[in-house]
């Protein structure tokens, strides 16, 4: 599989409701629009239950560039609802994916637009069945699918860089000259003045790739070694010898049991940070081994695949920084993690047909699954 990119905690914002464009990858604060004329359907900002706006909860420039396709104006955003009662049901939430094609986007031999339902598969390798310990797969077409999987996610990884490059260097800008002082952002920073979407506290994210697994076989193999050694040298009698052996069956089969959950812990534990896990194309990180299903776009009828997932820590994060603010508290989000499943083919939801240059904006609602405790 490609590389797993993950969001860590950068700068917080000086005022949550502080405005920034669509290049930005950032948790809370209001969501930034390409344009103001996307023509979102008033629903998809509304809870389901409660019928409440939503709140912007994180908000990732997800470009995709591949030789199949190429997607600069991507963007994914997370919204939930803030009421106690809401939190932990899937209806008040929202995942949407916004995007706007271009003329390379996908065309075939006649340098035309292909249809979506009629192109081949994209060359992003899915898997459905996310479970399996080893993800390894082998097959003629398996270079080219982690060629492409690659360069989407040194993309997306350059990106991400570049916004939080920019989101520092604009705080940097106006730094107090006092020694020890805080760092601040800009005064004359411009701030929406929109109070009808609730916000949660803001900060802006960079990106960190994470550990290849081979390093991480790696160092379980040491372990495994390492306490076979240990389990030889401590025999003493017969009679020991069999209370231990019974003992670690029975606890080797509890690990076994709950073995999703534990490795989903050991890759939380390995960044304790990260707010976000992003792998177009991937696999997710399951808490759970209950996996609701993707379904398939609304638009294109393509299968969805596993594009990122929000993890524990941003919770913290969050309820940390509302304590001292007047924004709103997460009360009721209290999952282990929040799973986005897009379009496979990341299809146009404009349905620009053959207009290639001038094509519009789009918004898409992708599937969110939620993994609670």
């Amino acid at each position: 599989m490609g590389e797993i990119i993950l969001g860590m905690p950068g700068p917080w914002a000086e005022d949550c409701r502080e405005k920034a464009d669509h290049y930005t990858t950032k948790i809370g604060g209001l969501p930034d629009w390409p344009t103001p004329d996307l023509g979102i359907k008033d629903d998809l900002l509304r809870c389901s239950l409660c019928g409440r706006s939503l709140c912007l909860v994180a908000q990732v420039y997800a470009p995709i560039s591949s030789p199949k396709l190429n997607l600069e104006e991507r963007v994914i955003y997370v919204l939930g609802c803030p009421m106690p009662k809401c939190g932990s049901d899937p209806r008040s939430w929202r995942a949407l994916r916004v995007q706007k094609c271009h003329s390379e986007m996908q065309l075939d031999g006649n340098g035309q637009v292909a249809k979506p339902l009629e192109e081949d598969p994209a060359p992003i390798l899915r898997t459905n069945n996310y479970l399996e310990e080893d993800s390894s797969v082998t097959g003629s077409g398996r270079e080219e699918d982690e060629s492409d999987s690659d360069m989407d996610l040194q993309e997306f990884a350059r990106a991400l860089s570049e916004a939080s490059s920019l989101a520092s260097q604009s705080k940097k800008q106006s730094t107090s000259k006092h020694s020890g002082s805080t760092v601040k952002a800009m005064g004359t920073k411009p701030r929406v003045n929109d109070l009808s979407m609730p916000v949660v506290p803001c900060f802006y994210i960079y990106s960190q790739k994470e550990q290849s697994t081979g390093d991480k076989d790696a160092i379980c193999a040491s372990y495994s070694s390492l306490s076979i050694k240990e389990k030889q040298s401590t025999a003493t009698d017969t009679e020991d010898e069999e209370k231990w052996e019974g003992e670690t069956y029975e606890y080797d089969r509890a690990l076994g049991a709950d073995r999703t959950y534990l490795k989903f812990k050991k890759q939380l534990d390995a960044h304790p940070e990260q707010c976000f896990r992003y792998s177009y194309g991937g696999n997710p990180l399951l808490a759970t081994t209950d996996l609701a299903e993707c379904g398939t776009c609304k638009f294109c009828g393509s299968s969805r695949n596993y594009e990122m997932q929000l993890m524990p820590p941003l919770l913290y994060f969050l309820h940390e920084a509302a304590e001292c603010s007047s924004t709103y508290s997460p009360e009721g989000w209290s999952w282990m993690t929040l799973i986005i499943c897009t379009c496979s083919k990341s299809c146009c939801p404009s349905f620009c047909g053959d207009k290639r240059v001038s094509c519009c904006w789009g918004v898409a609602e992708e599937a969110i699954i939620i993994q609670d405790e």
